[in-house]
């Protein structure tokens, strides 16, 4: 790649990357109401992304050879009891996956 191509490349990265952060702020100014299928996004959109990550995580968890996937089901289970008592997601997602990592590191290893 050529001096001049790479230049190019980073702009147009550079105005692709601005574009995006700036965007929902003209399309929604801070004075306007947001459409309501935005707002509908905005209350089902976490969830679902959330639940997308679940599944991501646990897609190759094989239930036929040790440990039986149950250091992901610890873990998982860690991460929901810590979030329904506490309610606090940055807390119970760190603290789930720590425990996962110390049980695939040191107790099913």
């Amino acid at each position: 790649m050529s001096f001049w191509q790479g230049l190019v490349m980073a702009g147009a990265i550079a105005a692709a990357t601005i574009l995006t952060r700036f965007l929902p702020f003209w399309l929604f100014p801070e004075g306007k109401k947001a459409p309501a299928y935005v707002a509908y996004l905005g209350q089902v959109l976490p969830y679902a992304v959330i639940g997308l990550l679940v599944v991501y995580c646990l897609k190759s968890v094989s239930f036929s050879a040790f440990p039986f996937g149950l250091p992901e089901a610890i873990g998982v289970a860690v991460t929901a009891l810590l979030h329904w008592w506490k309610n606090n997601m940055l807390l119970s997602i760190g603290a789930g996956t720590l425990c996962y990592m110390l049980l695939v590191q040191f107790v099913f290893c």
